[in-house]
């Protein structure tokens, strides 16, 4: 594992510890150039830098993972540049290279490998890359400059007691327009979740559910992750809308559910009236994989899925078969994987 580092990874949470080296690259002129890594975790932009004023950024999130062996492997991570490329689309940034942002990923991995956590140990080291809009330009336009940065720190294992169901409640307030920003990973659309989510949380949640913000009775996203039901037939069901994030994590549960457990898998609206078609119900991210839901409150009413105590089988089994991938005991589909050499 490289040199020791002074962290205690029973103790970790989801929190920021420097680390040694992150990469950065600058678009000036209309090229990004070649990149570097730096020790310098600070980033010095123009006062008048348009993500700062007019929220012209956009980031990802993906963790690196320790297998058995000791080597250490990246999930999938030419998906979470794809969809930076489609953020940067959606508000005009130029978009980073595919290719170049895979390795710039491997590189911040194998610059920073001694705080990858030991396998077993549940924690992972998680990156975070990040594009935004600078240079000296005051007016609603795109900036005429940007920086693309990938940082990592470790993080702790998200059930810390072990896979916990969690209780939602239905939020009133909508998480994106029709046609607006929905589907872009922008941090506009988190801005706007922070009242909701602390308003769940005064109601002894642990988050709020969107509603489609057309009609208000489709089921679109969980607090930051995106949902999905199992069906009483054992169908695996997740929401379509063009105003949810497309998770890379639910994509790949569709695939594991098809593909793995021979369950039947759909993207399909899922109308809140309807919850109780689901015997078990889950919210899904990177930060967790999945965390199973044991009931929504909607309109004073509270509906209990598989257990308010207790993760329903096929949870179960989806999570350890998507995280048996990712830390490389299960076997994975090919492309799925990349190995930090």
């Amino acid at each position: 594992m490289g040199k020791n580092v002074d962290v205690d990874w029973s103790q970790l949470g989801f929190g920021y510890i420097k680390t040694d080296y992150r990469y950065i690259s600058y678009w000036k002129d209309g090229k990004w150039d070649e990149g570097t890594l730096t020790q310098d975790n600070k980033l010095h932009i123009s006062e008048t830098s348009s993500s700062l004023h007019y929220g012209q950024q956009c980031f990802e999130g993906m963790k690196a993972y320790r297998r058995k062996d000791g080597k250490v492997q990246l999930f999938r991570p030419d998906e979470n540049a794809k969809r930076m490329q489609k953020s940067c689309e959606r508000i005009m940034m130029p978009k980073f290279p595919v290719d170049k942002f895979v390795e710039a990923c491997k590189s911040v991995v194998k610059a920073n490998e001694h705080y990858v956590p030991p396998y077993g140990s549940g924690a992972t080291l998680y990156l975070r890359p990040l594009l935004i809009g600078v240079g000296d330009s005051i007016g609603v336009k795109p900036a005429p400059e940007y920086i693309f940065t990938v940082f990592c720190t470790p993080v702790g294992p998200y059930f810390k007691g072990g896979m916990a169901p969690v209780n939602f409640t239905v939020s009133d307030y909508d998480r994106a327009a029709p046609f607006g920003t929905g589907a872009a990973k922008v941090g506009g659309n988190y801005a706007g979740s922070l009242m909701p989510h602390e308003l769940a949380v005064k109601k002894g949640y642990a988050d709020c559910i969107y509603l489609d913000p057309a009609t208000h009775t489709k089921i679109e996203e969980v607090g930051a992750a995106n949902f999905f039901g199992i069906t009483k037939d054992n169908k695996f069901v997740t929401p379509v809308s063009p105003s949810i994030l497309p998770s890379i994590t639910k994509y790949s549960l569709l695939y594991v559910a098809k593909e793995y457990l021979g369950m039947e898998a759909e993207e399909r609206d899922v109308f809140i009236d309807n919850i109780d078609e689901f015997a078990e119900a889950g919210a899904c991210g990177t930060a967790a994989v999945i965390t199973p839901i044991g009931g929504i409150e909607y309109k004073g009413k509270f509906h209990v899925f598989h257990s308010e105590t207790e993760v329903g089988p096929l949870t179960k089994k989806l999570y350890d078969t998507l995280y048996g991938i990712q830390i490389g005991d299960v076997e994975a589909p090919e492309g799925w994987i990349y190995v930090v050499e």
